[in-house]
């Protein structure tokens, strides 16, 4: 059966708080998120005793994509990427792992136009690798055992049906294809996270940010079809990093900086999850 053309798919939904924060918010722009990426960083290779720079915290985000890609090994192999944003993390992808081709879905049509923007020299250079579309996690404007991996770097808090992701990138992997997703989580067995998470931080309270134990995530993908399935903590990696930065902005006790608070008491961690097409 041919794949559905993409341009003929209605525009998927997006909720009214991701819609903002994505679009006239522009998070990207927000200086938190140096450079251009949007996520929380993987502060392994930087020196948190000293002063962080720019320079460090654009580090940060890169290591970030590594970690994940580094889990695929995507060299050769046709790759997509749910959640891209401005899709730097496809471009550096193509630069030092060596896929095929990557595609960026991302739900919201300005982030796509913004992404297209930030890498029209690359989109030029490679019009057959590189490539950006529109589309919903749960519904992927993609074809059948396409791709030979998928990622997605801290866009699942947003995912509304973990299920449905986890039925569309079965769908959409070869057998054999590997999937690994980066993002925050509650912890398993805190108690009341929903209530205790809202209180925190106003991404939950606001509803952007959707709180679920890790484990929702791995069921669902070992129910979609995926074997292998691991759930890996790197909270250590990633919080204190996190909060190091942001204390240059935010004093303690402002809701910023409760992403620590909810790590520290256990409510909130940050998770790899990775598992195998069966």
């Amino acid at each position: 059966m041919p794949a559905e053309d993409p341009a003929e798919r209605p525009a998927p939904a997006v909720r009214p708080e991701v819609w903002e924060t994505y679009g006239p918010a522009d998070l990207s722009a927000v200086p938190v998120f140096a450079g251009g990426f949007i996520n929380f960083g993987y502060w392994h290779s930087v020196d948190l005793e000293g002063p962080l720079s720019q320079a460090d915290r654009i580090r940060s985000e890169q290591d970030l994509y590594r970690h994940v890609l580094d889990a695929l090994a995507p060299d050769g192999g046709r790759a997509v990427e749910v959640g891209c944003g401005l899709g730097l993390g496809c471009a550096l992808a193509l630069d030092e792992y060596g896929p095929a081709a990557v595609t960026g879905v991302d739900v919201h049509p300005q982030q796509l136009r913004r992404a297209r923007e930030a890498n029209s020299p690359l989109l030029a250079a490679e019009p057959r690798r590189l490539s950006f579309v529109l589309g919903a996690a749960e519904s992927l404007p993609l074809g059948d055992a396409e791709y030979d991996c998928l990622y997605s770097v801290e866009a699942v808090q947003h995912f509304p049906d973990l299920p449905a992701f986890a039925r569309e990138a079965a769908r959409v992997l070869r057998p054999g294809g590997r999937v690994a997703v980066a993002g925050f989580f509650s912890v398993e067995g805190a108690p009341d996270p929903e209530e205790r998470l809202a209180g925190l931080l106003e991404t939950f309270a606001s509803g952007l940010d959707i709180a679920r134990p890790v484990s929702r995530l791995a069921h669902a993908l070992h129910e979609a079809g995926f074997d292998d399935v691991r759930a890996d903590s790197i909270g250590p990696q990633v919080w204190p990093g996190w909060d190091r930065w942001l204390a240059r902005l935010w004093a303690p006790g402002t809701w910023p900086r409760n992403f620590m608070a909810a790590w520290e008491q256990q409510i909130l961690d940050y998770y790899l999850v990775t598992a195998a097409r069966r």
